[in-house]
């Protein structure tokens, strides 16, 4: 196994190269800039706790592997509030019919995120513990080069907001970086696997990091196509600023006219949001 590990750091290595990341780490930009895609990745993040419940854990584990795996399902499936605190306090929590919201989460732009809930849940499905935990290897690493990268923005913006940002900063880094998982690493290195299973493994690693890179490279696009206010950034602005809202609004949910609201039938993305992924 000590051979599949090194496979997935070095998968890791090449994954940190994505343009998604260089671009979070180009210094000339603000750091407001560098996160602008973080709207885009919200249908994922808060897809990635039920993969967690549904998916990777099995109650009643049939070996101490799918144990481990029980465990760090339990350790990865409630980060998704963090998500929406911060979705809020950078400003992305803005007023729009439900619908628009909908078509958001589940048009063009954001098509990657919808994918790759599928496509994990797909490889997932009818594999061993340890096979699992392989999986989860992969997926952490990817994870690790993400908020690596977000980390040095959020201390910035934690400075400029005056306020905790809980997903983005060191409060969830902290906790990726201890997971049961990490913690076995030298109890994973140990156990002998003969060529073919070692193969087998790699050829899983693979297809994680495969699945996880269109995934960057839609967040990118998004960062792009919407980024954000050089002159004004969205928490320097009072909520109930009709002009702020609107352009917010455009910005996010790509809608150039911007529509009429009752206010009784309009939604902040967090509140839909919470409805959504509270629907069982």
């Amino acid at each position: 196994m000590r051979q599949v590990l090194r496979h997935i750091f070095e998968k890791k290595q090449a994954y940190a190269r994505l343009p998604l990341f260089e671009r979070m780490r180009d210094e000339q930009l603000d750091p407001r800039e560098r996160l602008a895609f973080y709207p885009c990745m919200a249908h994922f993040i808060l897809s990635f706790g039920d993969l967690n419940k549904f998916v990777l854990r099995e109650e009643g584990a049939a070996d101490v592997y799918q144990e481990m795996v029980n465990e760090h399902s339990r350790e990865d499936d409630h980060h998704w509030p963090w998500y929406l605190e911060d979705l809020e306090k950078l400003g992305y929590n803005v007023e729009a019919r439900g619908t628009e919201w909908m078509r958001f989460l589940w048009g063009e732009e954001t098509i990657q995120n919808r994918i790759l809930t599928a496509r994990l849940t797909a490889l997932i499905k009818g594999t061993t513990g340890l096979e699992r935990l392989v999986i989860i290897e992969a997926i952490e690493e990817t994870g690790n080069v993400l908020f690596g990268a977000i980390l040095p923005l959020a201390e910035v913006l934690e400075r400029r907001l005056g306020t905790q940002l809980r997903y983005c900063g060191n409060f969830h880094f902290e906790r990726e970086s201890g997971h049961a998982v990490n913690a076995d690493h030298a109890e994973l290195a140990r156990i002998t696997l003969d060529p073919e299973t070692r193969a087998r493994y790699k050829a899983l690693a693979d297809e994680v990091f495969a699945m996880f890179e269109p995934w960057t490279h839609e967040l990118l696009r998004y960062a792009l196509a919407h980024p954000a206010s050089a002159s004004k950034a969205p928490w320097q602005s009072s909520p109930r600023d009709a002009t702020r809202s609107r352009s917010l609004r455009s910005r996010l949910l790509g809608s150039d006219r911007p529509p009429a609201i009752a206010p009784r039938r309009a939604l902040h993305g967090k509140a839909l949001l919470q409805i959504l992924h509270g629907c069982r």
